[in-house]
Protein backbone atom coordinates (compact mmCIF):
# COMPACT_ATOMS: atom_id res chain seq x y z
CA UNK A 1 0.00 0.00 0.00
CA UNK A 2 1.51 3.97 -0.91
CA UNK A 3 1.81 6.61 1.14
CA UNK A 4 0.35 9.33 -0.38
CA UNK A 5 2.65 12.17 0.03
CA UNK A 6 1.27 14.99 2.51
CA UNK A 7 3.12 18.75 1.85
CA UNK A 8 3.68 20.94 4.94
CA UNK A 9 1.70 24.38 4.48
CA UNK A 10 5.50 25.67 4.44
CA UNK A 11 5.82 23.38 1.53
CA UNK A 12 2.90 24.40 -0.32
CA UNK A 13 3.20 28.28 0.46
CA UNK A 14 7.00 27.94 -1.16
CA UNK A 15 5.21 26.00 -4.04
CA UNK A 16 2.90 28.57 -4.35
CA UNK A 17 5.31 31.51 -4.28
CA UNK A 18 7.54 29.68 -7.05
CA UNK A 19 4.59 28.57 -9.66
CA UNK A 20 3.45 32.07 -9.39
CA UNK A 21 6.85 34.01 -9.64
CA UNK A 22 7.36 31.26 -12.63
CA UNK A 23 4.01 32.10 -14.57
CA UNK A 24 4.94 35.84 -14.46
CA UNK A 25 8.61 35.19 -15.23
CA UNK A 26 7.25 33.21 -18.11
CA UNK A 27 5.33 36.06 -19.36
CA UNK A 28 7.80 38.67 -19.16
CA UNK A 29 10.40 36.29 -20.99
CA UNK A 30 7.50 35.85 -23.92
CA UNK A 31 6.76 39.76 -24.07
CA UNK A 32 10.17 40.50 -24.07
CA UNK A 33 10.99 38.23 -27.22
CA UNK A 34 7.60 39.35 -29.03
CA UNK A 35 8.79 43.01 -28.84
CA UNK A 36 12.50 42.63 -29.65
CA UNK A 37 11.38 40.49 -32.49
CA UNK A 38 9.15 42.90 -33.62
CA UNK A 39 11.14 45.88 -33.09
CA UNK A 40 13.72 43.82 -35.68
CA UNK A 41 11.56 43.50 -38.01
CA UNK A 42 11.76 46.15 -40.96
CA UNK A 43 8.68 48.78 -41.69
CA UNK A 44 6.51 47.28 -44.32
CA UNK A 45 7.36 49.44 -47.84
CA UNK A 46 10.91 50.22 -46.44
CA UNK A 47 12.57 47.31 -47.52
CA UNK A 48 15.46 47.89 -49.89
CA UNK A 49 16.55 44.16 -50.40
CA UNK A 50 14.60 41.46 -52.37
CA UNK A 51 11.75 40.10 -50.33
CA UNK A 52 12.77 36.41 -51.07
CA UNK A 53 16.76 36.68 -49.09
CA UNK A 54 16.53 32.43 -48.56
CA UNK A 55 20.51 31.65 -48.78
CA UNK A 56 20.82 29.85 -51.97
CA UNK A 57 19.01 31.96 -53.97
CA UNK A 58 21.86 35.03 -52.96
CA UNK A 59 24.21 32.71 -54.01
CA UNK A 60 22.50 32.32 -57.17
CA UNK A 61 22.45 35.98 -57.38
CA UNK A 62 25.37 36.72 -56.79
CA UNK A 63 26.97 34.27 -59.13
CA UNK A 64 24.63 35.74 -61.92
CA UNK A 65 26.33 39.21 -60.39
CA UNK A 66 30.17 38.03 -60.92
CA UNK A 67 29.49 36.31 -64.90
CA UNK A 68 27.33 39.24 -65.82
CA UNK A 69 28.93 42.64 -64.39
CA UNK A 70 25.45 43.89 -64.80
CA UNK A 71 25.53 47.09 -62.11
CA UNK A 72 21.84 46.40 -61.45
CA UNK A 73 22.71 42.96 -60.82
CA UNK A 74 25.58 43.38 -58.38
CA UNK A 75 23.34 46.06 -56.81
CA UNK A 76 20.35 43.43 -56.37
CA UNK A 77 23.08 41.13 -54.84
CA UNK A 78 24.47 43.51 -52.34
CA UNK A 79 20.87 44.63 -51.13
CA UNK A 80 20.22 40.81 -50.51
CA UNK A 81 23.91 39.66 -48.32
CA UNK A 82 23.03 43.39 -46.64
CA UNK A 83 19.42 42.05 -45.77
CA UNK A 84 21.21 37.91 -45.17
CA UNK A 85 23.18 39.57 -42.66
CA UNK A 86 20.78 41.63 -41.12
CA UNK A 87 17.93 38.39 -40.67
CA UNK A 88 21.15 36.40 -39.17
CA UNK A 89 22.10 38.87 -36.78
CA UNK A 90 18.29 39.53 -36.04
CA UNK A 91 18.56 35.85 -35.62
CA UNK A 92 21.15 35.37 -33.33
CA UNK A 93 20.41 38.08 -31.30
CA UNK A 94 16.79 36.89 -30.60
CA UNK A 95 18.29 33.45 -29.93
CA UNK A 96 21.18 34.77 -27.27
CA UNK A 97 17.93 36.33 -25.94
CA UNK A 98 15.87 33.55 -25.26
CA UNK A 99 18.69 31.59 -23.71
CA UNK A 100 19.65 34.38 -21.54
CA UNK A 101 16.46 35.38 -20.45
CA UNK A 102 15.74 31.21 -19.88
CA UNK A 103 18.85 30.84 -17.45
CA UNK A 104 18.64 34.32 -15.72
CA UNK A 105 14.72 32.94 -14.84
CA UNK A 106 15.99 29.74 -13.78
CA UNK A 107 18.19 30.81 -11.45
CA UNK A 108 16.07 34.01 -10.41
CA UNK A 109 12.77 30.57 -9.93
CA UNK A 110 15.30 28.98 -7.26
CA UNK A 111 16.07 32.33 -5.29
CA UNK A 112 11.97 32.91 -5.36
CA UNK A 113 12.04 29.17 -3.66
CA UNK A 114 14.90 29.72 -1.29
CA UNK A 115 13.14 32.95 -0.28
CA UNK A 116 9.52 31.61 0.13
CA UNK A 117 10.42 28.94 2.67
CA UNK A 118 11.89 31.27 4.36
CA UNK A 119 9.14 33.88 4.02
CA UNK A 120 6.50 31.40 4.59
CA UNK A 121 8.69 29.78 7.72
CA UNK A 122 8.41 33.60 9.14
CA UNK A 123 4.36 34.00 8.24
CA UNK A 124 3.72 30.58 9.81
CA UNK A 125 5.83 31.00 13.18
CA UNK A 126 2.67 32.20 14.95
CA UNK A 127 1.17 28.79 13.93
CA UNK A 128 3.85 27.07 15.55
CA UNK A 129 3.26 28.94 18.91
CA UNK A 130 -0.40 28.36 19.04
CA UNK A 131 0.12 24.75 17.76
CA UNK A 132 3.29 24.63 20.87
CA UNK A 133 0.43 26.37 23.68
CA UNK A 134 -2.21 24.30 22.54
CA UNK A 135 0.18 21.13 22.95
CA UNK A 136 1.92 22.21 26.10
CA UNK A 137 -1.84 22.79 27.96
CA UNK A 138 -3.28 20.09 29.77
CA UNK A 139 -6.06 19.89 32.44
CA UNK A 140 -3.78 19.96 35.13
CA UNK A 141 -1.42 23.03 33.44
CA UNK A 142 -3.12 25.56 31.36
CA UNK A 143 -0.34 28.15 31.95
CA UNK A 144 0.94 28.40 28.49
CA UNK A 145 0.28 31.09 26.46
CA UNK A 146 1.30 32.09 23.12
CA UNK A 147 2.16 36.11 23.70
CA UNK A 148 2.53 36.97 20.16
CA UNK A 149 3.93 40.43 19.28
CA UNK A 150 4.25 42.20 16.45
CA UNK A 151 1.95 43.83 14.17
CA UNK A 152 -1.41 43.60 14.88
CA UNK A 153 -2.50 41.41 12.16
CA UNK A 154 -4.50 38.13 11.76
CA UNK A 155 -2.31 35.77 13.24
CA UNK A 156 -1.79 38.24 15.87
CA UNK A 157 -5.60 37.87 16.64
CA UNK A 158 -5.74 34.77 16.04
CA UNK A 159 -3.24 34.12 18.91
CA UNK A 160 -4.91 36.52 21.50
CA UNK A 161 -8.12 34.40 20.66
CA UNK A 162 -6.23 31.26 21.69
CA UNK A 163 -4.80 33.18 24.61
CA UNK A 164 -8.23 34.35 25.71
CA UNK A 165 -9.86 30.72 25.63
CA UNK A 166 -6.81 29.39 27.41
CA UNK A 167 -7.41 32.10 30.33
CA UNK A 168 -11.14 30.74 30.31
CA UNK A 169 -10.52 27.33 30.39
CA UNK A 170 -7.71 27.78 33.33
CA UNK A 171 -10.69 29.81 34.96
CA UNK A 172 -13.39 27.14 34.59
CA UNK A 173 -11.10 24.48 35.66
CA UNK A 174 -10.13 25.96 38.71
CA UNK A 175 -13.56 27.11 39.38
CA UNK A 176 -14.29 23.33 39.12
CA UNK A 177 -11.50 22.35 41.09
CA UNK A 178 -12.69 24.48 44.18
CA UNK A 179 -16.03 23.32 43.32
CA UNK A 180 -15.10 19.57 43.62
CA UNK A 181 -13.36 20.29 47.22
CA UNK A 182 -16.30 23.04 48.23
CA UNK A 183 -18.77 19.66 47.44
CA UNK A 184 -16.38 17.24 49.21
CA UNK A 185 -16.08 18.97 52.22
CA UNK A 186 -20.11 19.58 52.19
CA UNK A 187 -21.14 16.45 51.79
CA UNK A 188 -18.47 14.94 54.55
CA UNK A 189 -19.71 17.39 57.12
CA UNK A 190 -23.35 15.13 57.49
CA UNK A 191 -21.80 12.20 57.27
CA UNK A 192 -19.39 13.25 59.84
CA UNK A 193 -21.90 13.95 62.34
CA UNK A 194 -24.30 10.53 61.56
CA UNK A 195 -20.95 8.83 62.13
CA UNK A 196 -20.25 10.79 65.44
CA UNK A 197 -24.15 10.60 66.71
CA UNK A 198 -23.95 6.72 66.15
CA UNK A 199 -20.66 6.59 67.94
CA UNK A 200 -22.12 8.35 70.84
CA UNK A 201 -24.82 6.17 71.00
CA UNK A 202 -22.63 2.95 70.68
CA UNK A 203 -20.08 3.87 72.91
CA UNK A 204 -22.71 4.42 75.54
CA UNK A 205 -23.87 0.93 77.17
CA UNK A 206 -26.44 2.21 78.95
CA UNK A 207 -27.98 3.97 76.02
CA UNK A 208 -31.56 4.32 76.26
CA UNK A 209 -34.36 4.17 73.68
CA UNK A 210 -34.95 8.22 74.22
CA UNK A 211 -30.95 8.08 72.80
CA UNK A 212 -31.80 6.10 70.05
CA UNK A 213 -34.58 8.70 69.12
CA UNK A 214 -32.33 11.29 69.69
CA UNK A 215 -29.92 9.72 67.62
CA UNK A 216 -32.51 8.69 64.57
CA UNK A 217 -33.78 12.27 64.70
CA UNK A 218 -29.86 13.53 64.74
CA UNK A 219 -28.92 11.24 61.45
CA UNK A 220 -32.66 11.95 59.88
CA UNK A 221 -32.11 15.67 59.57
CA UNK A 222 -28.09 14.91 58.42
CA UNK A 223 -29.67 12.72 55.74
CA UNK A 224 -32.10 15.20 54.66
CA UNK A 225 -29.27 18.11 54.43
CA UNK A 226 -26.97 15.29 52.61
CA UNK A 227 -29.82 14.83 50.16
CA UNK A 228 -31.01 18.41 49.52
CA UNK A 229 -27.13 19.26 48.64
CA UNK A 230 -26.94 16.15 46.47
CA UNK A 231 -30.16 17.20 44.62
CA UNK A 232 -28.69 20.95 44.26
CA UNK A 233 -25.64 19.42 42.73
CA UNK A 234 -27.67 17.47 40.11
CA UNK A 235 -29.56 20.56 39.13
CA UNK A 236 -25.71 22.28 38.83
CA UNK A 237 -24.88 19.51 36.72
CA UNK A 238 -28.18 19.43 34.63
CA UNK A 239 -27.94 22.76 33.38
CA UNK A 240 -24.43 22.21 31.79
CA UNK A 241 -26.36 20.00 29.11
CA UNK A 242 -27.69 23.25 28.12
CA UNK A 243 -31.74 24.32 28.11
CA UNK A 244 -34.17 21.34 26.82
CA UNK A 245 -37.21 22.39 27.60
CA UNK A 246 -38.36 25.99 25.99
CA UNK A 247 -42.28 26.80 26.77
CA UNK A 248 -44.09 30.73 27.08
CA UNK A 249 -43.32 30.90 30.89
CA UNK A 250 -44.88 33.84 33.22
CA UNK A 251 -42.70 35.14 35.92
CA UNK A 252 -45.39 36.52 38.00
CA UNK A 253 -47.77 33.55 37.79
CA UNK A 254 -44.36 31.11 38.76
CA UNK A 255 -44.07 33.70 41.72
CA UNK A 256 -47.34 33.57 42.76
CA UNK A 257 -47.48 29.99 43.24
CA UNK A 258 -44.51 29.78 45.09
CA UNK A 259 -45.42 32.29 47.48
CA UNK A 260 -48.62 30.33 47.84
CA UNK A 261 -46.86 27.56 48.50
CA UNK A 262 -44.25 28.47 50.86
CA UNK A 263 -44.31 29.74 54.35
CA UNK A 264 -42.39 33.01 55.64
CA UNK A 265 -43.84 32.80 59.14
CA UNK A 266 -43.40 36.79 60.70
CA UNK A 267 -41.89 37.92 57.51
CA UNK A 268 -43.83 40.80 55.96
CA UNK A 269 -44.21 40.17 52.65
CA UNK A 270 -44.68 43.28 49.76
CA UNK A 271 -45.17 41.75 46.02
CA UNK A 272 -45.84 43.35 43.02
CA UNK A 273 -46.47 40.99 40.26
CA UNK A 274 -46.49 42.28 36.41
CA UNK A 275 -46.95 39.66 33.73
CA UNK A 276 -43.17 39.22 32.68
CA UNK A 277 -43.35 36.44 30.17
CA UNK A 278 -40.38 34.88 28.46
CA UNK A 279 -39.27 31.34 26.85
CA UNK A 280 -38.06 28.84 28.56
CA UNK A 281 -38.27 25.76 31.10
CA UNK A 282 -41.06 25.93 33.49
CA UNK A 283 -39.50 23.87 36.38
CA UNK A 284 -36.19 25.75 36.68
CA UNK A 285 -37.95 28.80 36.83
CA UNK A 286 -39.40 27.59 39.11
CA UNK A 287 -36.32 26.63 40.86
CA UNK A 288 -34.97 29.95 40.38
CA UNK A 289 -37.91 31.72 42.36
CA UNK A 290 -38.26 29.65 44.81
CA UNK A 291 -34.25 29.28 45.82
CA UNK A 292 -34.91 33.44 45.53
CA UNK A 293 -37.54 33.44 47.95
CA UNK A 294 -36.34 31.07 50.32
CA UNK A 295 -32.95 32.90 50.39
CA UNK A 296 -34.50 35.74 51.70
CA UNK A 297 -36.56 34.45 54.54
CA UNK A 298 -33.81 31.96 55.29
CA UNK A 299 -31.03 35.36 56.08
CA UNK A 300 -33.68 37.71 57.29
CA UNK A 301 -33.84 39.24 61.01
CA UNK A 302 -37.07 38.43 62.95
CA UNK A 303 -40.22 40.23 61.80
CA UNK A 304 -38.21 40.98 58.91
CA UNK A 305 -39.39 42.50 54.98
CA UNK A 306 -39.65 40.77 51.93
CA UNK A 307 -40.04 42.48 48.68
CA UNK A 308 -40.87 40.50 44.98
CA UNK A 309 -41.60 42.39 41.57
CA UNK A 310 -41.56 40.99 38.31
CA UNK A 311 -42.02 43.16 35.15
CA UNK A 312 -41.06 43.79 31.54
CA UNK A 313 -37.88 45.81 31.67
CA UNK A 314 -35.29 46.40 28.53
CA UNK A 315 -37.04 43.92 26.29
CA UNK A 316 -36.60 41.16 28.91
CA UNK A 317 -38.59 39.33 31.84
CA UNK A 318 -37.10 40.91 34.90
CA UNK A 319 -37.67 39.25 38.69
CA UNK A 320 -36.29 41.02 41.56
CA UNK A 321 -36.43 40.09 44.91
CA UNK A 322 -35.16 41.79 48.47
CA UNK A 323 -34.76 41.26 51.93
CA UNK A 324 -34.04 42.96 55.35
CA UNK A 325 -30.91 41.74 56.87
CA UNK A 326 -27.55 42.27 58.03
CA UNK A 327 -25.52 45.33 56.43
CA UNK A 328 -23.70 43.50 53.52
CA UNK A 329 -20.72 44.86 51.52
CA UNK A 330 -20.24 45.36 47.42
CA UNK A 331 -17.71 42.94 47.47
CA UNK A 332 -19.88 40.24 49.49
CA UNK A 333 -22.73 41.04 47.36
CA UNK A 334 -20.26 40.16 44.13
CA UNK A 335 -19.28 36.49 45.16
CA UNK A 336 -23.28 35.78 46.91
CA UNK A 337 -23.16 33.47 43.42
CA UNK A 338 -20.12 31.59 43.85
CA UNK A 339 -21.21 28.03 45.08
CA UNK A 340 -20.51 27.53 48.98
CA UNK A 341 -20.03 31.10 50.05
CA UNK A 342 -22.33 31.94 53.23
CA UNK A 343 -21.56 35.59 54.21
CA UNK A 344 -21.21 36.89 57.74
CA UNK A 345 -23.33 35.14 59.88
CA UNK A 346 -24.92 32.81 57.16
CA UNK A 347 -22.98 29.87 58.48
CA UNK A 348 -25.28 29.63 61.39
CA UNK A 349 -28.30 28.81 58.79
CA UNK A 350 -28.86 25.09 57.44
CA UNK A 351 -28.77 26.04 53.94
CA UNK A 352 -26.51 24.42 51.30
CA UNK A 353 -24.54 27.19 49.93
CA UNK A 354 -25.75 26.52 46.38
CA UNK A 355 -29.09 28.30 46.28
CA UNK A 356 -28.09 31.41 45.03
CA UNK A 357 -25.62 29.37 42.78
CA UNK A 358 -28.55 27.91 40.91
CA UNK A 359 -30.37 31.42 40.44
CA UNK A 360 -26.91 32.24 38.77
CA UNK A 361 -26.87 29.05 36.43
CA UNK A 362 -30.52 28.88 35.93
CA UNK A 363 -30.70 32.67 34.48
CA UNK A 364 -27.39 31.83 32.51
CA UNK A 365 -28.87 28.97 31.23
CA UNK A 366 -31.53 30.71 29.64
CA UNK A 367 -29.62 33.56 28.10
CA UNK A 368 -30.06 36.20 31.50
CA UNK A 369 -27.71 37.24 34.07
CA UNK A 370 -28.82 37.59 38.02
CA UNK A 371 -26.95 40.28 40.01
CA UNK A 372 -27.00 41.36 43.39
CA UNK A 373 -26.73 44.68 45.51
CA UNK A 374 -26.91 45.46 49.29
CA UNK A 375 -29.30 47.25 50.71
CA UNK A 376 -28.91 50.34 52.29
CA UNK A 377 -30.65 49.77 55.84
CA UNK A 378 -29.11 45.94 55.77
CA UNK A 379 -30.20 43.33 53.61
CA UNK A 380 -29.45 42.33 50.13
CA UNK A 381 -31.39 43.29 46.84
CA UNK A 382 -31.20 40.02 43.84
CA UNK A 383 -32.04 41.17 40.59
CA UNK A 384 -32.75 37.92 37.33
CA UNK A 385 -33.09 39.43 33.81
CA UNK A 386 -33.72 36.95 30.87
CA UNK A 387 -34.50 37.88 27.27
CA UNK A 388 -37.82 37.36 26.31
CA UNK A 389 -36.85 35.88 22.80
Amino acid sequence: MSTRLRLTVRARLTLLYTGLFAVCGAIVVGVSYALVAHLGTPPQGQTTAPADTAPFKVQALCRSAKLSRDPNVVAKCNAALRQLGAQSQRDLTLSHLLAYSLITLAVVLVLAAILGWIVAGRALRPVHLITAAAQAASEHNLSARVALSGPRDELRELAETFDAMLDRLQAAFEGQQRFIANASHELRTPLAVMRATVDVVLDNPKSTPDDLRGMAVDIRAAVDHAEHLIGALFILARNERGLTTRDEVDLATVAEDVLDSVSLQDVQLHETLEPAVFTGDPVLTERLVANLIDNAARYNVPAGEIWVRTRIAAGGAELSVANTGPVLSPIDADRIFQPFQRLDDRTSHDGSGLGLTIVASIAALHGGAATAQPRDGGGLSVTVTIPRG
